[in-house]
């Protein structure tokens, strides 16, 4: 009887009722959530070195597309998107890597800790705890996600605007496209939350984090069959390639057109957040 009141007591302290025990203010919370995301060394590697690669990669393309530009042939220049030299296919997957990265980490390194029992402790109320930390993993993986947008359109519209082919903000479809580029990285951040506080394992976390978001779609091909046809146009990466990130999508009936791309691209992060709240509520430590 004695060992059943230690092991009842011991799982109440392990699982605090959600919403019992002082409430936290909203802002106190948010507060504590940044200081543990700025105290990962994942976010600085992609706030840093993250960013000046893909500054780099913007770069590089841009400056081999300006010398190469004489040899283009008339329908290679008709076919021309300077668009792609911002961010690459290349350049989207290292973006959506260490954004996902950085959001499974955010939760799973709480749990890997321990810290998690303290948070837990102070604010027994677990999906304000998950939320908390969504709203600051989103705030700050949009800012990343804004400035390698801009960072890279800056730097290769500058190159190319020297063989007369570089765009400005203003152009029709540009700000579409740096919508696009920039969304990706909350959008990845928020689906490695969903998927670290599932798994709850550091390198489980973001192998699969990696595989769901870049891997993954490489299986499905576009017109094959329509099922798949309208899988591959939903998955993140294939959204942005597909339809949102081009001045000129394409239209045909195979593919999701770019109002239900973004439709397809906002539903990512928002069931990421629901799977996150829904697991940490249920789960034991």
């Amino acid at each position: 009887m004695t060992s059943l009141m230690t092991r009842s007591r011991s799982a109440a302290i392990a699982r605090p009722p959600d919403g019992d025990g002082p409430r936290v203010r909203w802002r106190d919370l948010v507060a504590a959530e940044w200081i543990k995301l700025w105290a990962l060394r994942s976010t600085h590697w992609v706030w840093g070195l993250g960013t000046l690669i893909l500054l780099g990669l913007a770069l590089q393309s841009s400056l081999d597309t300006y010398d190469s530009w004489p040899q283009y042939g008339p329908v290679q220049r008709s076919h021309y998107d300077p668009m792609s030299e911002a961010l690459s296919g290349a350049g989207v997957a290292l973006l959506m890597i260490g954004a996902g990265t950085t959001g499974a980490l955010s939760i799973v390194g709480e749990y890997a800790s321990g810290l998690i029992r303290a948070t837990l402790t102070a604010v027994p109320a677990r999906h304000r705890v998950v939320l908390a930390k969504a709203v600051v993993l989103a705030a700050v993986m949009s800012g990343v996600g804004a400035f390698v947008s801009l960072g890279t359109f800056t730097l290769s519209q500058a190159v190319l605007s020297g063989r007369g082919i570089g765009l400005s903000v203003g152009d029709p479809g540009v700000p579409g496209v740096l919508a696009a580029n920039a969304a990706l990285a909350p959008v990845s951040a928020l689906v490695g939350l969903g998927l670290g506080a599932l798994l709850r394992h550091t390198a489980i976390s973001v192998v699969i984090t990696c595989g769901l978001l870049v891997v993954l779609p490489g299986f499905f091909k576009p017109t094959v069959h329509q099922w798949a046809n309208e899988l591959f146009g939903y998955f993140p990466y294939y959204a942005w390639r597909g339809t949102l990130s081009q001045l000129h999508p394409r239209t045909g009936g195979a593919l999701p057109t770019a109002a239900e791309a973004w439709t397809g691209l906002g539903l990512w992060p928002v069931l990421a957040v629901i799977l996150a709240v829904s697991v940490v509520r249920r789960r034991d430590l």
